[in-house]
């Protein structure tokens, strides 16, 4: 692993972040960048590896960690993400936010998908930067994955890191993964694409991958400011903003579980506290906080199951009709 020029590398997002380190290759960038603030090497007494420690943390700064290769790549609920070196945006950001906002369940949810409504942003406004043009819509699949024409263009992945000798702030790790110019056939599965098979008109993957990560950083800046002063607020301008790019808002889905059960419905809406509403087939509606949320194909039984509520429903309506 070796530490590379980062304002030859990354000239644009050095001006716009508080510091930028990029690597030939990583494990993680989440992982290295976790580690750099549990050792008080990002934002405490101790600054290493081209980075400045600082000693007052005021929540303003963040700090890039960029990876040219990422050989352990984590996403949520300990899955994987494979990268394809050169061709991939993966860069990690790390800012601070409040304790009381991370203790806060009724806003902390909004965190994660603030960053990747920001990143969607930022993929948009880049491609629109060099005259591109867009095939398919960018969209965000609850709660952390980026898709475009149905396929997984990326994921992000929040983590919370507590600051040395720091009680009242809390830094967060966000790590985003996306396939910029992988071609088809090293795509790592099926349901997978790449920036460059739903938009025409790009430059240099390494180029955009500076101009993604200057906006990003640039409006999240801004986000979480704004959450900051007032979380609430904030948390229903992010239910706004996320309800009409939410891939999976009425879909049918299954949600996996942690303890290894499963739920089938549909969903039916984002909630005040970033929780996902499906309802079974049954009409029961359930409050999603923590799952890995896939959506279906419409297969045979979903097509019988959905046939059959609505055989139901239409049934219920005529009764009364009948006894008039």
């Amino acid at each position: 692993m070796a530490i590379l020029d980062s304002a030859a590398i990354m000239p644009r997002t050095c001006v716009a972040a508080d510091q930028v380190l990029v690597l030939d290759t990583v494990g993680s960038t989440n992982t290295y960048a976790a580690d750099l603030v549990r050792a008080g090497r990002l934002f405490g007494m101790d600054g290493m590896d081209g980075i400045a420690g600082n000693l007052v943390w005021s929540g303003r700064e963040i700090v890039v960690v960029a990876a040219n290769e990422q050989t352990a790549g984590r996403g949520r609920l300990d899955h994987t993400w494979a990268s394809v070196p050169g061709e991939s945006f993966i860069v990690s950001l790390v800012v601070s936010v409040p304790v009381a906002i991370v203790r806060d369940s009724s806003v902390n949810g909004w965190l994660q998908m603030i960053a990747g409504c920001e990143m969607r942003e930022a993929i948009v406004g880049a491609v629109c930067d060099f005259g591109g043009t867009l095939d398919e819509d960018v969209l965000l699949k609850w709660p952390n994955d980026i898709f475009a024409g149905g396929k997984k263009l990326g994921g992000v992945l929040a983590e919370m890191v507590p600051i040395p000798d720091c009680g009242d702030r809390v830094a967060i790790v966000i790590g985003v993964g996306l396939n910029l110019a992988v071609a088809q056939e090293r795509l790592p599965i099926d349901k997978s694409t790449s920036l460059q098979l739903v938009a025409r008109n790009l430059p240099d993957a390494m180029v955009l991958r500076d101009a993604i990560a200057v906006r990003w950083v640039q409006g999240l800046r801004s986000r979480l400011a704004d959450f900051e002063e007032d979380p609430h607020r904030e948390a229903v301008r992010a239910r706004e903003a996320m309800t009409p790019i939410c891939w999976t808002l009425g879909k049918q889905c299954e949600a996996h579980f942690v303890d290894g059960t499963t739920l089938q419905g549909r969903a039916v809406a984002l909630n005040d506290d970033a929780s996902l509403t499906i309802e079974d087939q049954e009409g029961v509606l359930h409050r999603v906080s923590t799952a890995d949320v896939g959506v279906l194909s419409k297969s045979k039984n979903y097509l019988i199951a959905e046939i059959c509520r609505n055989l139901t429903s239409a049934w219920q309506d005529l009764r009364p009709r009948r006894k008039r």
